[in-house]
């Protein structure tokens, strides 16, 4: 197939301490990529402020804005001014009571192309987020922007391969997740690189088992928690993958980082022909999928 390169940007960050100061870097980042010929740059989750999910508290719920709000109109202004697919993450608040995790893309437009509402919830230590969202009912279903269609998940999403896969069967041409995923620091080290390993390899696999390009934008540093507790060391490691899991470009534990990558979308084609996955799915024998577990 004939190469299609696309220049993908990622933004690694960390929290500023305010909203405004988060937006600004996040506007410093998008001018930088745009420099460097980017076309498509994903931001990590809830870019506008700290991680909030590590206590419960009403209070968390004033972070929330409405979609379109305050928010989107600076961002997509930047993708408007910059000529720039934008995949951003917010807190939306849908309604009263009602909120939702949200992945917001712009497409060289201030206008919304599209959002995805997070699907899986987790409820962990220090990441409390079914007290906050609200699963989302977008379902699984890919952006048409300029550069391709992008099928968006968020952070938690990405343990799942059903929700990869429904977004390559409804024919996306890039997987995408912006993350907020760090250690415990009371965890031992061999623990810490299991779970950052695990983390990495699944969504390689998501690539693979699809034969799509995945990207996936963590933020990074230690954020205290509000309670009181150890915090988060969040890890970083946004990286850039290929449809048969390679690594097109990495990024740091430990640092910010503007990620830039070349994506040649032609290469699905190419690898879904010697790997026929879609090809040979049994899917007159998968119905047990949509149980809960067989016992």
């Amino acid at each position: 197939m004939k190469e299609r390169i696309l220049k993908v940007a990622l933004l690694q960050e960390t929290d500023r301490g305010s909203r405004d100061a988060n937006l600004d870097a996040i506007e410093a980042g998008l001018r930088e990529a745009a420099a460097a010929g980017a076309r498509l740059v994903l931001l990590q989750e809830l870019h506008n402020g700290p991680y909030f999910c590590q206590h419960e508290s009403v209070n968390e719920f004033d972070r929330a804005e409405t979609i379109p709000g305050p928010g989107t109109d600076r961002i997509g202004a930047l993708a408007e001014e910059l000529a720039l697919v934008v995949v951003a993450s917010l807190f939306e608040r849908r309604a009263a009571g009602l909120y939702h995790n949200t992945a917001v893309v712009f497409d060289r437009s201030r206008a919304i192309a599209g959002r995805y509402r997070k699907m899986h919830i987790p409820d962990d230590p220090a990441f409390y987020e079914k007290f906050y969202f609200t699963p989302g009912d977008l379902g699984f279903e890919p952006i048409d922007t300029s550069v391709g269609r992008l099928g968006v998940l968020v952070c938690w999403d990405q343990w799942y391969p059903e929700g990869a896969r429904l977004m390559a069967l409804a024919g996306a041409d890039l997987l995408l997740y912006p993350t907020a995923i760090g250690w415990d620091p009371g965890d031992a080290d061999d623990e810490k690189n299991r779970q950052r390993d695990a983390w990495i390899t699944v969504q390689r696999g998501h690539a693979v088992a699809n034969g799509l390009p995945l990207l996936a934008c963590n933020r990074t540093g230690f954020e205290a928690a509000p309670d009181g507790g150890r915090g988060i060391q969040f890890w970083g490691s946004s990286f850039v993958a290929g449809p048969q899991g390679e690594f097109l470009a990495q990024a740091p534990l430990d640092q910010r980082k503007l990620l830039l990558a070349d994506v040649d979308l032609g290469r699905s084609e190419d690898v879904r022909r010697i790997w026929p996955f879609l090809r040979d799915r049994r899917i007159d024998a998968y119905g047990d999928l949509t149980r809960r577990f067989r016992d």
